[in-house]
C-alpha cells in the first residue's frame, strides 16, 4: 500500500498556524491580565474629563477608581463622588457621595443606553430637579446651551444607599421635598429610616416610615421591597405599611392603610382622584397597584356619622382616569350629606371623626351665622375641573338612614356616572316616609354655567310619618304623592334654582288627623271650646294639592289648597328662589257657624332662613272695633260681632288634582319637559 509524505509546504503552514492560534491566546491572556490588575486609577482624569465634557457639568471621582470588569457586566467602584447638576438647576449637585458603587451592564452601551442594574451609595446627597418643558436633571446628555438635561436617561435597577439626603423639586407635579435616610443594621428587616418634609401640591408635607436597604427603582423580576409611612399633607393623614415592586412605576404595591382627613375632596389635589366633599373621614383598606389600575378593597370606615365599606378601582391611562366600584352604609345620617350639595358639615358630624392636629372643618352652623346676605342656599361654585378630570361608574346603597332634622328618610341607593364632564345621579331611589322618592338629577358641566335638571317622583309617603307632630297623635292617616321637574343653568345650588323653571306639586287623597291644628289654624272659638272640653277628635281630610309653576326662579301658585272636614284652607302667593323671599297668603274657612271666631287671613312673609308667619291685621282690626262698638250699647251685640258664619264648602277633589298636574305657563312647561328628558 502506497504511503504518502507531507510536502514541504504543507507543514509550513500548519507550523505557521500553530503559532498564530498561541500567539492570539497569548494576547488574549495578557488583555484579561491586563484588565484584571489593570491600574484603573489611573484613567480617573481622563474619565473625569470625558465625562465633564460629554454632559456639560462638572464629573469628578475625587480619590480612587476601580473596576471589577465582567463579560456581560463590569461593577465600577468610585472612591469619592461629585456630579454637577446643569446651571438650570436649584440643587448644585446631582449626586455627591463618599464612595459608589455602580453596575453597569456592557452591551447595550453599544446602542447608547445606560444601564444601570445596581448603585449603591455612602453618604450620598441627590439633587433632582424635573421642568414643565420635559428637562430632568438625571438626563445625561448635552444640550445646545452646553447645559445638561436632554439627553439619554439611564436605567436603574435598584438602589442601595446607607444615610445621606434628597432634594427632589418638580414644579409639574406641585413636589417641593427635602428627604433625610439614616441606615442602622440592627433595625431588622427595615433598617433604612427616611424623613422628608416640604411641599405637595401646594400643601404642606411631612412623611417619615422605614423601609429596606435595598430599593427596587426599576429592576424587572427582583422582589418588592418593605414599606413602611406616616405621612401628613394639609389636611389629610396617610398611614401605610406594605410592599413596593418598583418605585419608577409604583407597581407591585400591596399595602394596607388607614387614610383620614377633614374632607375626601381634598384628595382631588392629593391624587388626581376626583371625590365628592364630605365630612372628617377615617378609612382603612388594602390598596394594590397593577400596571395603570389601582384597586382599593375592603375599605371600612366613617364619613361623619355614617359607615363606609366597599371596594373601588381607579384605572389609569385612556383619554380619562376612571373610578369604579360599590359602597355601602349600613347606617347613613342625613347630616352628612351637606357637603355634597355645597354646605359646610354640621357641628355634630365635624365632631364625629377625630383628627389630631387637625384643625376642625367650618361648621354649617358657623358659615350660616357668617353669611351676610341671610340667605340660606348652598352658593358654593361647582367644581368644574374636577367633572371634566376623570369619568366614574360608582353605585352607593345605604341600608338605613337615620331620621336627622325631622326628616324621615329610611333607605337609599344611587347610581353616580361621569362621563365627558356630565354627572347623573340615575337611578337616585330614596325611601321616605314609609314611600319611595325615585328619579334622575343630572349635572352638564361639559359647558358654563353648568346645565342642571331634575326630575324626581314621589309615591305613598305617609303623612304621619312625614309629620312627627301628626304622628305622635296616634290617629292620623293619609298618603302623599308628588313631582319635581326642574331645569335650568348654574354654577351652584342657589344660582341654579334662582334661574330653573319646571314644576312642583304635591297631592294627598282622603285621610284623617287630629282636630288641634286645623282648630287653631281657623282660630274659630267655638271649636276651640269644643276642643278642650271634650278633646281630641278626629277630623277627616278630604283632599290637599299644593303646586307651584317655577319661571326663572320664581314659585307662583299655581294650586294651594287643604280640605278638611270643618275648613278649607285656600293659599295663594310665590316664592323667589333666587332672593329667597317668602310671599304667602293661606285663608282659612270654617264650614260651619260658631261662636268667639277672631278669623282672618295668615301670611307667611320673610325669607327661607327667616320665615314670619302673621295675620293680616285689618280683618282682625274691623272685627275688633265691631265687639267695641257693640260691648258699649249691648254685651250680646259684642258677641254678635264673634259669631262666623262659616261660609266654607268642600272642595272638588277631581279638579284640584287635575289643576295641581297642568303646568299653566309655558316656561314652567317646557323646563318641566326638559328635566323629565334625562330619565
Amino acid at each position: 500500500m502506497p504511503t504518502f509524505a507531507a510536502s514541504p509546504g504543507s507543514s509550513t503552514t500548519w507550523r505557521w498556524l500553530r503559532r498564530a492560534l498561541w500567539l492570539l491566546l497569548g494576547l488574549m491572556l495578557a488583555l484579561v491580565l491586563l484588565v484584571l490588575f489593570f491600574p484603573w486609577d489611573l484613567l480617573r482624569g481622563p474619565v473625569n474629563r470625558y465625562v465633564s465634557e460629554k454632559t456639560g457639568r462638572a464629573f469628578e471621582i475625587t480619590r480612587r477608581l476601580d473596576v471589577k470588569p465582567g463579560w456581560r457586566q463590569a461593577t465600577v467602584m468610585l472612591d469619592g463622588l461629585t456630579f454637577a447638576n446643569p446651571g438650570w438647576a436649584r440643587s448644585p449637585h446631582l449626586v455627591r457621595a463618599e464612595r459608589a458603587e455602580i453596575d453597569v451592564r456592557l452591551w447595550p452601551l453599544l446602542t447608547g443606553q445606560v444601564d444601570l442594574p445596581r448603585i449603591a451609595l455612602a453618604a450620598p446627597e441627590l439633587g433632582l430637579q424635573m421642568e414643565a418643558d420635559g428637562r430632568r436633571t438625571w438626563a445625561l446628555g448635552k444640550s445646545d446651551s452646553g447645559e445638561g438635561g436632554s439627553g439619554t436617561v439611564p436605567r436603574i435597577g435598584l438602589l442601595q444607599v446607607d444615610r445621606g439626603a434628597l432634594d427632589f423639586l418638580a414644579p409639574p407635579y406641585g413636589v417641593d421635598i427635602q428627604a433625610g435616610f439614616d441606615f442602622d443594621s440592627a433595625r431588622g428587616a427595615m433598617p433604612l429610616h427616611f424623613e422628608m418634609k416640604g411641599r405637595y401640591q401646594g400643601q404642606p408635607l411631612q412623611a417619615k416610615g422605614r423601609t429596606g436597604h435595598v430599593l427596587q427603582i426599576d429592576a424587572v423580576g427582583a422582589p418588592p421591597f418593605p414599606l413602611e409611612i406616616r405621612a401628613r399633607a394639609g389636611a389629610t393623614r396617610l398611614n401605610a405599611e406594605g410592599r413596593v415592586g418598583s418605585l419608577s412605576t409604583l407597581d407591585g404595591i400591596e399595602a394596607t392603610f388607614d387614610l383620614r382627613g377633614r374632607t375626601l375632596g381634598d384628595l382631588y389635589k392629593l391624587l388626581g382622584v376626583a371625590l365628592p366633599e364630605t365630612p372628617p373621614y377615617a378609612v382603612q383598606g388594602q390598596l394594590r397597584k397593577n400596571g395603570q389600575r389601582w384597586d382599593a378593597a375592603a375599605l371600612k370606615g366613617r364619613l361623619g356619622l355614617s359607615d363606609i365599606a366597599g371596594d373601588l378601582a381607579f384605572e389609569q391611562g385612556g383619554t380619562r382616569p376612571r373610578l369604579s366600584g360599590e359602597l355601602q352604609s349600613k347606617l347613613m345620617d342625613m347630616d352628612d350629606l351637606g357637603p355634597l350639595i355645597g354646605l359646610q358639615p354640621s357641628a355634630r358630624s365635624a365632631r364625629a371623626v377625630k383628627l389630631e392636629d387637625i384643625p376642625p372643618p367650618v361648621t354649617q352652623e358657623q358659615a350660616q351665622r357668617r353669611r351676610t346676605d341671610g340667605k340660606v342656599l348652598p352658593t358654593a361654585p361647582l367644581d368644574f375641573e374636577r367633572l371634566r378630570a376623570m369619568d366614574a361608574d360608582v353605585r352607593y346603597t345605604a341600608q338605613r338612614i337615620r331620621n336627622v332634622r325631622e326628616v324621615p328618610l329610611e333607605r337609599g341607593s344611587v347610581h353616580v356616572k361621569l362621563k365627558d364632564a356630565v354627572l347623573s345621579l340615575d337611578p337616585l331611589d330614596l325611601g321616605v316616609a314609609g314611600g319611595s322618592f325615585k328619579g334622575s338629577i343630572r349635572i352638564d358641566g361639559s359647558s358654563r354655567p353648568a346645565d342642571i335638571r331634575a326630575s324626581l317622583d314621589m309615591r305613598g309617603l305617609q303623612l304621619a310619618r312625614l309629620l312627627p307632630a301628626l304622628e305622635s297623635s296616634g290617629n292620623s292617616v293619609g298618603r302623599l304623592d308628588g313631582r319635581l321637574n326642574i331645569a335650568g343653568r348654574g354654577e351652584s345650588v342657589a344660582t341654579w334654582l334662582g334661574a330653573s323653571s319646571g314644576d312642583v306639586a304635591l297631592l294627598m287623597g282622603s285621610g284623617q288627623f287630629g282636630n288641634l291644628l286645623p282648630v287653631f289654624a281657623t282660630l274659630v272659638g267655638g271649636d276651640v271650646i269644643k276642643f278642650l272640653a271634650r278633646g281630641d277628635r278626629d277630623v277627616q281630610l278630604r283632599c290637599a294639592a299644593l303646586a307651584f309653576d317655577i319661571q326663572k326662579g320664581l314659585m307662583n301658585s299655581r294650586t294651594l289648597v287643604l280640605d278638611t272636614s270643618n275648613a278649607i284652607f285656600q293659599a295663594e302667593g310665590s316664592i323667589n328662589l333666587a332672593s329667597e323671599q317668602l310671599d304667602l297668603v293661606i285663608r282659612p274657612e270654617p264650614k260651619s257657624p260658631s261662636i268667639l271666631s277672631v278669623r282672618t287671613p295668615l301670611t307667611v312673609k320673610g325669607t327661607l332662613g327667616d320665615p314670619r308667619p302673621g295675620v293680616e291685621a285689618a280683618p282682625l282690626i274691623a272685627r275688633a272695633a265691631a265687639v267695641v262698638a257693640g260691648a258699649s250699647i249691648n254685651p250680646l251685640l259684642a258677641l254678635a260681632a264673634t259669631l262666623e258664619p262659616g261660609p266654607g264648602k268642600d272642595a272638588d277633589c277631581a279638579a284640584l288634582r287635575a289643576d295641581a298636574n297642568k303646568p299653566a305657563s309655558a316656561a314652567a312647561r317646557q323646563g318641566a319637559a326638559r328635566a323629565k328628558a334625562i330619565r
